[in-house]
């Protein structure tokens, strides 16, 4: 796969990026490139490397046409990104901890008797947490997910704009997803801007910070 990265300039993907709300309509982002950002995205971390993210993207005008009703004050996003990024936090993702770790051991990143004792203890934690133990867990780290993404994108030349607003109850289901596995945890519009993106402020880190 060819790399499509355009720019490595850390200070200028992390302090110029912006809330965009307005793209481009004629850009389109290849499934391979989309696929290429998500693998570089999901180098973030996650408890005990379960990876809870998963995502569905939103491109063809018939599905963000199904979205539109369900994203509120965020349908310029939709009518002009190049595709809306939905995330989701699986409940379930620990039916995946075999795979992951067999793939550690594959290459040599974990032995075989690590991985029986760590598998061995995690996967009972994970199947015995409460609801809403578990609903904390895949959103913090789908969350991590969603801003490394951001931040990919970025480098990848595009933008993106984070949209917590939407009807959270309907979206797995209206992309046929099961709503009590999956967990809606934000939606990223990405595309190439043509909007110079919000101005915004932020508290001083001494306002924000207390050291003991």
């Amino acid at each position: 796969m060819e790399n499509k990265v355009k720019n490595n300039d850390f200070s200028d993907i992390i302090f110029e990026r912006k809330s965009v709300r307005l793209y481009n309509k004629d850009t389109k982002i290849s499934h391979e490139e989309m696929l290429e950002m998500i693998q570089e995205a999901t180098t973030a971390p996650s408890s005990v490397n379960m990876q809870p993210w998963r995502f569905v993207i939103v491109e063809s005008e018939e599905e963000k046409k199904k979205l539109k009703p369900l994203i509120r004050f965020n349908t310029a996003q939709n009518d002009t990104s190049s595709a809306m990024i939905l995330i989701f936090g699986d409940m379930e993702c620990y039916e995946y901890g075999e795979e992951i770790y067999n793939q550690a051991v594959e290459e040599n990143k974990m032995s075989s008797e690590v991985r029986d004792q760590q598998l061995e203890v995690i996967l009972p934690y994970y199947k015995n947490f409460s609801k809403q133990k578990m609903n904390d867990i895949v959103k913090i780290d789908s969350s991590l997910v969603a801003m490394q993404l951001m931040l990919v994108a970025r480098s990848h030349g595009y933008d993106t704009n984070a949209i917590g607003g939407f009807e959270s109850d309907q979206l797995a289901g209206a992309f046929d997803l099961d709503k009590e596995r999956y967990v809606p945890v934000m939606i990223l519009s990405i595309g190439e801007s043509i909007d110079a993106g919000y101005q915004s402020v932020r508290l001083n880190a001494d306002a924000l910070t207390t050291f003991k």
